[in-house]
């Protein structure tokens, strides 16, 4: 049962307020209309409004000037912006002011009804609930999974908390191994959404025929494979957080997909006609720089600006100062316990080594030296530097050739160029001369990760995730 709303309809076209206010009436909720600026601000200060369907088009300004009414206003009402699409930019700054949500015209009946409803809901709350303690202020060193307290990452710490009952999308940006989906987490952790689920999808980890359904679902038979009916990540966030994490490696058609789930909030799944309605908070993130890849044709302008609503950029590690040597400690901790080690603290050249290194692959590449470290050290304090080196490769044999990973796939200048065409990996699986080819990568790179993912073509975080995979 949706609850019912008192719904103030700022809207300067009769037709437009009318249809909104029938389709509102009929579903319960009580409507007022206001063609203008002023009329608005006078409606916020002698009644009580629970919701703001507002255009930013008036005939005495601009809609976005509003905001300023509301904190002397007698409630605190849930403010929906309505556009056309050559607006979003404008809908987006009314987001950053606080608007709970964007409508962008036409508007269907559902979308509007369910967007209402979640609005008027959220307001309630707001009036009965206290805002979670965390740990922005002060000293404490943890915020929601987070480790540190630099000013960086308190700066971080302060918009997650500001934004968390917002239902505007947040993109996270930073390099790999910088948190991101740690802020997607403390994101929902800290939100009234708390409650419900949370569900993280990695765009770059599936395959382009198969994101679609992981995604969206699909019915039975859609496919070939297809066994079972699926319901697909967004449904199975409904309520919650759908976290799309390396959305930047999203084929662009899937992108359109996308952009129409976010405008509607529906979802079809593969091989279904039926539309379904879903309530989600998405949170998406990238280690590229979306700007380039909108302006180089890979990422749809429209589904950026969409999405951009709350940018949060996360500092690399070697930008976070004492915070290095927290985290290290944590994690040592963490893993001496895993391996069942002993861990009483760093040797001071360890201690040297952290906060000198440049970490270029963050707080992944942290954790992965100080498992290598705690691993093959003799206990007790940790010997961290000596540990980074990059490990022996392995070596594949088959009948014909023997390549190791510290040996190069480039011919002699004896063997000619066409014998580059012909390296032979007879009696070698596809995963052992992808593990080669990665480990080939690390060792010409000495050991820095993010510049073998360059030199491969890839995400860092893929090169993480099979190490992590191999290690095991």
């Amino acid at each position: 049962m949706m609850p019912s709303a008192k719904v103030l309809i700022v809207e300067d076209s009769a037709s437009l307020a009318l249809g909104y206010a029938a389709q509102l009436e009929d579903a319960g909720h009580e409507v007022s209309l206001c063609e203008t600026l002023n009329e608005a601000r006078r409606s916020l200060c002698s009644e009580t409004i629970d919701v703001v369907l507002l255009d930013l088009q008036l005939p005495d300004g601009d809609g976005l000037t509003l905001f300023e009414a509301l904190p002397t206003s007698k409630s605190q009402p849930s403010v929906i912006v309505v556009t056309a699409d050559g607006s979003l930019n404008r809908a987006i700054a009314a987001m950053r002011r606080g608007a709970y949500d964007f409508l962008v015209k036409p508007v269907s009946g559902t979308r509007l009804l369910s967007t209402v409803s979640n609005a008027a809901e959220q307001t309630g709350r707001l009036e009965v609930e206290a805002i979670p303690p965390s740990a922005v202020e002060g000293d404490e060193e943890t915020f929601h999974g987070f480790i540190g307290k630099s000013p960086v990452m308190k700066a971080v710490f302060r918009t997650i908390k500001s934004v968390a009952d917002s239902k505007a999308t947040v993109f996270v940006t930073g390099e790999s191994g910088t948190g991101k989906e740690v802020t997607a987490e403390a994101i929902h952790s800290a939100s009234k959404r708390r409650g419900g689920p949370f569900v993280a999808i990695n765009c770059g980890a599936i395959p382009e025929n198969l994101l679609e359904s992981e995604l969206f679902g699909h019915v039975k038979g859609a496919f070939t494979g297809a066994i079972e009916n699926r319901i697909g990540a967004a449904k199975a966030a409904d309520g919650g957080t759908l976290f799309l994490d390396e959305i930047c490696e999203m084929d662009l058609k899937l992108q359109v997909k996308l952009l129409r789930f976010l405008q509607t909030g529906m979802i079809q799944r593969v091989g279904s006609s039926a539309a379904e309605l879903v309530n989600v908070r998405i949170v998406c993130a990238t280690n590229r720089n979306p700007e380039r890849e909108v302006a180089e044709g890979r990422f749809r302008e429209d589904l950026y600006y969409r999405l951009n609503v709350i940018p949060i950029s996360l500092p690399a590690l070697r930008e976070r100062g004492d915070d290095i040597a927290l985290i290290a400690s944590s994690l040592a901790q963490r893993i001496a316990n895993e391996e069942g080690r002993k861990f009483s603290g760093f040797t001071k050249a360890s201690e040297t080594y952290l906060q000198r290194h440049d970490w270029p692959g963050n707080v992944r590449e942290l954790q992965n030296s100080l498992r290598r470290a705690i691993i093959t050290g003799s206990g007790g304090k940790v010997e961290l530097a000596s540990a980074t080196q990059p490990v022996a490769r392995a070596t594949f044999v088959s009948h014909r050739t023997v390549v190791t990973a510290d040996e190069s796939f480039s011919p002699s200048p004896a063997q000619g160029s066409e014998s580059a065409a012909v390296a032979d990996f007879t009696g070698m699986t596809l995963e052992q001369i992808e593990r080669l080819a990665i480990e080939q990568a690390i060792a010409r790179s000495s050991g820095n990760i993010v510049q073998a993912a360059r030199d491969l073509g890839v995400s860092p975080s893929t090169i993480y995730r099979k190490l992590d995979r191999w290690s095991a």
